[in-house]
């Protein structure tokens, strides 16, 4: 799958798989929808290309505490960053975001699930 992917999204989705792997190491990640999602007690984030960014969304992303303000979306619960460069991942709070995801999951159970 990633090795499908053109250029500077190929290599941000490996660093963001690596980021969740070293946070989550009993994360799952597999693809679905057609895209990258990582499971832990459910799915809590995932990773979608589009034509000139990545997506790096999550389930819970309305409980994510979001100090900056990076955090999009307008539903009842996801909430995604928008990726437009490699060089855009190091001015992200992913780190926090990715264990609070995982935080959330263990605390609430699978985020599908009503």
């Amino acid at each position: 799958y990633v090795d499908g992917l053109a250029g500077w999204q190929a290599d941000a989705v490996r660093e963001l798989c690596g980021l969740v792997t070293r946070l989550a190491p009993t994360a799952t990640c597999a693809i679905k929808w057609g895209q990258v999602v990582f499971e832990l007690g459910g799915p809590f984030a995932f990773v979608k290309p589009a034509r000139a960014h990545l997506t790096f969304g999550f389930w819970r992303g309305t409980q994510l505490d979001d100090p900056s303000g990076v955090l999009e979306g307008s539903g009842t619960m996801m909430r995604h960053v928008k990726i437009g460069g490699i060089d855009h991942l190091a001015s992200l709070p992913l780190q926090s975001f990715v264990l609070q995801a995982v935080a959330l999951n263990a605390t609430h159970g699978n985020p599908t699930r009503r």
